[in-house]
């Protein structure tokens, strides 16, 4: 329980690259030391660690990955790699959880106590961190999508205006599940680019716009869908979000927020450290909602984890 040794070595390994590097091409601390620019002692000391962990093993020629240790590779496919990674987007904020005493203490998010700027701010400085939070969302909902498309009634919205969709594989799926529906994506230019190759096979059906979800969004839609994006915010910046979908909502759209509401807890002190959120139970959904007119009127649970809570401008 009080042992941080494993985790961090895992994650310095990750970094280094180490499992990539011995997949098929044994070497002996001493030989990798000036390639990797470490220190020779201190990396056969790690590398000691992970043979105990099993992800190497000795060999002839020196160490190399195991079947097991291939896991952590970066083209293992998993998306495991993008998350222990120290630069990437999820590796660089787990590094604050070394400041979770100032979370708790404050109810602010540590991430701009260890980096010195908050999460968001880093993206947009840094595109590569962009793409790995990027990948990392493919990633995660890959596994998602089809049950959400499958479990909620999307046909009957004639637009569904996906805000913060990512590279659009939700409004992918939607899209291909139910061909009377048309899309329209919101994100930052930077992944918007990326929902433009995706959604261009459905030509006049989907359009990308790229802009925040603090800036006015597209009028007319009959859905406008937030799937784990409140989550991302502390309530100040929650409410900024759904004041912008109540205010491009017509009479009769929907807002349709797609989020787990309640037990994960883990999950909660992760919201907490890297962006001052967390999970929400269903009561603090409908306080946040009514502040803009909005009335509870379905929750539909869609996967083990998530259910879409569907909201309207006036009770029915």
């Amino acid at each position: 329980m009080s042992g941080l040794v494993t985790p961090m070595a895992l994650r310095v390994a990750v970094t280094l690259g180490l499992l990539d590097r011995l997949h098929d091409r044994p070497a002996t601390a001493r030989e990798l030391a000036p390639e990797l620019e470490v220190d020779p002692i201190a990396l056969d000391l790690l590398l000691a660690h992970l043979t105990a962990l099993g992800v190497v093993e000795r060999a002839d020629a020196g160490y190399r990955t195991t079947e097991f240790g291939a896991h952590l590779r970066a083209d293992a496919g998993n998306g495991l790699n993008n998350l222990l990674h120290h630069d990437s987007a999820a590796g660089r904020a787990d590094l604050a959880f070394v400041d979770l005493l100032h979370s708790v203490r404050t109810g602010e998010a540590a991430y701009p106590l260890r980096h010195g700027r908050d999460f968001w701010t880093d993206l947009a400085e840094q595109p590569h961190l962009r793409a790995a939070f990027d990948r990392q969302m493919n990633d995660r909902m890959r596994g998602w999508i089809p049950q959400v498309v499958a479990n909620f009634d999307w046909a009957r919205f004639g637009t569904v205006v996906d805000v913060g969709g990512g590279h659009g594989s939700l409004l992918a799926a939607i899209l291909d599940a139910n061909p009377g529906v048309r899309g329209h994506l919101v994100d930052l230019e930077e992944t918007a680019a990326g929902a433009r190759e995706l959604l261009r096979r459905f030509g006049d059906r989907a359009e990308v716009t790229g802009g925040s979800f603090f800036d006015p969004l597209p009028a007319g839609g009959d859905a406008y869908v937030l799937f784990d994006v409140l989550h991302n915010w502390d309530d100040e910046q929650a409410h900024r979000v759904l004041a912008r979908c109540a205010e491009a909502a017509g009479p009769d759209s929907r807002i349709l927020v797609v989020e787990s509401i309640g037990g994960l807890t883990e999950f909660d002190l992760v919201m907490l450290v890297h962006f001052g959120g967390r999970d929400r139970g269903l009561a603090a959904f409908e306080e946040l909602a009514g502040a803009h007119g909005l009335t509870l009127v379905g929750a539909t649970r869609v996967t083990d984890g998530r259910s879409v809570l569907e909201f309207c401008k006036h009770p029915i």
